[in-house]
């Protein structure tokens, strides 16, 4: 292993591992963190998949603490910790804390803070993080039901989270190449700024980052950080290059889609489905709650559809209604009912012959792959930017689409079985 990486959801675990995967280093994803001991499997990068962005600090802390020793034992020679392109988190954690613990296991000295990702619309300008034209705090991420993202500078957002200095390459570091940037590390780290964020506006400035960074053993952002990683190992002649697959064999059976994400990206994927005459059943958290509505019921109803075309089971709905539901039950009981009850519905699912299963929502991906027992993920070809088809290795035969509710084209639901043979 050349790299190993730390996820803090199951969605962003899957799009850095395609970033990587498409860079030409054969990557594979690890569900949930390894027990002692535990051997990973062999493949250039490994990916583990934690439920640690909204956990609580010190189980996030030690999860993620548990997949760096696996890493390491695996051989990995650099660590990076993956987080949201929109920084998710809340003034107490988890990003900060989770990456005070990596840095003192690995006794870094410095880290980048790094979420961008163009291709998604994220960038960052002077530190602040950018959502298309808009600032963070005034993006759709506002209104997340468990994160809402009130600022966008991300220098103060880290610095609520850390007791160490937090400082910034600027856009007109950057410019200039890798060069210029280790200079301004280099400064930064001897005015004792640990924590370093750095502007990026497109993917040529991402790889500029990924040379700047070559020696760091610590390093911390979204999946475009990991843009420039695999040329490092290449150009130390570590790494061959390997082509990556357009297509993905997926066993025969049903498709399906399973929903649970409330971003505007999923609620304008779900109208197109809905358009597009897919056949669609709406979930109501409160009726989860109260026992009026099962599990089984929903896989039933599903299984019934005509076979011939996938179906949608979702609980997605405006930030409003999400509110009004929090209200009755609680954020985090709100939010449970729904995963527990969608694991409960893919377990059902798969076993009813599902073969074929896209999920959106990054919370809900974790509970549907737990739920079904999932512990490796092998990454096929990409359906937009930062998802990809994945194949079960050690599960049921199965493939999986697991999207963040943030990406994806409104036609996303109905285009990525296009890519299934």
């Amino acid at each position: 292993m050349l790299l190993g990486v730390i996820a803090d959801d199951m969605t962003g675990a899957t799009d850095v591992a395609l970033m990587l995967n498409r860079a030409g280093m054969r990557t594979l994803q690890v569900i949930g963190a390894p027990a002692p001991g535990a051997a990973l499997p062999e493949a250039d990068a490994v990916v583990v998949a934690l439920k640690s962005r909204t956990n609580p600090v010190a189980e996030a802390v030690a999860d993620s603490l548990a997949a760096c020793e696996a890493l390491l034992a695996a051989g990995a020679r650099q660590i990076l910790f993956k987080y949201c392109s929109t920084f998710d988190s809340t003034a107490q954690g988890n990003i900060g804390p989770v990456a005070d613990a990596l840095m003192q296991r690995l006794g870094a000295s410095q880290a980048i803070i790094c979420p961008a990702f163009p291709a998604n619309g994220r960038s960052i300008f002077q530190g602040w993080l950018f959502v298309g034209e808009v600032p963070l705090h005034e993006s759709s991420m506002k209104d997340h039901p468990l994160t809402p993202m009130r600022d966008s500078n991300l220098m103060r957002l880290m610095g609520a989270q850390t007791q160490h200095p937090v400082g910034l390459v600027a856009h007109s570091v950057v410019s200039q190449g890798a060069s210029a940037v280790r200079q301004r590390l280099a400064e930064l780290a001897a005015e004792g700024a640990r924590y370093v964020v750095t502007d990026a506006l497109d993917n040529g400035h991402l790889m500029v980052l990924g040379e700047a960074i070559a020696e760091h053993v610590l390093l911390t952002g979204g999946s475009g950080i990991a843009m420039g990683l695999p040329e490092n190992f290449r150009k130390a002649g570590l790494l061959p290059w390997r082509e990556t697959a357009t297509h993905l064999s997926a066993p025969s059976g049903r498709a399906g889609i399973i929903s649970g994400s409330c971003s505007t990206a999923t609620r304008a994927q779900i109208a197109a489905a809905l358009a597009a005459g897919i056949p669609a059943l709406k979930v109501d958290p409160l009726a989860l709650a109260e026992g009026s509505q099962k599990p089984a019921e929903l896989a039933a109803w599903a299984l019934a559809q005509p076979a011939d075309s996938p179906f949608l089971v979702y609980s997605s709905d405006d930030p409003a209604e999400v509110a009004s539901v929090q209200d009755k039950l609680g954020r985090e009981r709100a939010g449970e009912t729904v995963e527990h009850a969608f694991a409960e519905t893919a377990r059902l699912l798969v076993a009813g012959g599902v073969s074929r299963l896209l999920v959106a929502g990054g919370e809900t991906s974790g509970a549907v792959v737990q739920g079904l027992r999932v512990r490796t993920l092998e990454i096929g070809p990409e359906i937009d930017p930062g998802v990809p088809w994945t194949r079960v290795v050690d599960g049921p035969e199965l493939v999986v689409a697991l999207k963040s509710g943030n990406f994806g084209a409104p036609d996303f639901f109905l285009k990525a079985w296009n890519l299934l043979r």
